[in-house]
């Protein structure tokens, strides 16, 4: 089979599903909305941008791949801006058939120091708005027997590091939310899984590099690769378009029997 006839196949099966991906306006959510897009899924785009920029997203996805799209400036920490967004999404498109649970924050720095308005932040967007956003889509899915909630955790979800408490934590949290759900969810058509990213170079990433210099007394060179890129064996990022690739796999029927899992991407960073 070439790719073209894989790429249509693909898009014969997902056309006209929609889907909400949370902080998609950059980075790895941007990625996987194209993916979901080149498969003929309307999207619901979440995140930060100028309204400019973001009517450019929605232009270039539409016109590309002939979707449409709405855009939702729901704040993830709300949990009203988050069932808001749902309810957006169902009067445009009907419905709600993926949810991808991807916005997220970072900061870096001592447990001793850590500020708590930080950590609080960090679980609400991380891991909260995950549970807030299943709970908004769960009902209709299970209605309809089919459904697909990809929550974008990171290795830091099977693994720790120092100076990252509050992240690690709540992407631990986003690996047992997601088997729970599986479980609730096996017997009505809707698989759930979380995707677990070794290091990307999105803004999120980059925002890192200096802190983390900061926290562990390194320059921004030698935190790229003795900290970031040594981590992967690979000595590579991952990039957007890989994790968009397999969202796009986890969403199609082939992925079906795929439920509960937390499925690295990372260069073979947990591995080791």
């Amino acid at each position: 089979m070439s790719k073209s006839q894989s790429a249509n196949g693909v898009r014969g099966e997902l056309a006209g599903k929609a889907a909400i991906v949370t902080g998609s306006t950059s980075g790895i959510g941007l990625g996987i909305a194209r993916a979901l897009a080149s498969a003929g899924v309307n999207v619901v785009l979440n995140g930060f941008g100028d309204a400019a920029g973001i009517a450019r997203i929605r232009r270039d996805l539409e016109q590309s791949f002939g979707i449409s799209t709405i855009y939702s400036a729901a704040d993830m920490s709300m949990p009203a801006d988050i069932e808001g967004m749902a309810e957006a999404a169902r009067q445009t498109f009907g419905k709600v058939d993926i949810l991808i649970n991807n916005a997220g924050i970072q900061h870096v720095e001592a447990v001793e120091t850590f500020p708590p308005a930080k950590w609080d932040a960090i679980i609400a967007i991380n891991l909260s708005a995950a549970f807030h956003a299943i709970r908004a889509v769960a009902p209709e899915m299970k209605a309809r027997k089919w459904g697909r909630i990809i929550n974008i955790a990171s290795a830091h979800a099977l693994v720790a590091s120092p100076f990252k408490s509050a992240y690690v934590a709540a992407k631990h949290g986003v690996a047992g939310l997601t088997k729970s759900v599986a479980l609730e969810m096996a017997e009505h058509g809707v698989t759930v899984n979380a995707i677990c990213p070794g290091y990307v170079l999105t803004p999120l990433v980059q925002k890192q590099i200096p802190e983390t210099a900061k926290a562990r007394g390194l320059t921004e060179e030698q935190v790229v690769r003795d900290v970031l890129l040594h981590a992967q064996p690979t000595r590579q990022f991952v990039t957007t378009e890989q994790i968009g690739a397999l969202t796009l796999f986890l969403c199609t029927a082939a992925g079906a029997s795929i439920t509960g899992a937390a499925l690295p991407i990372d260069g073979g960073w947990t591995a080791q």
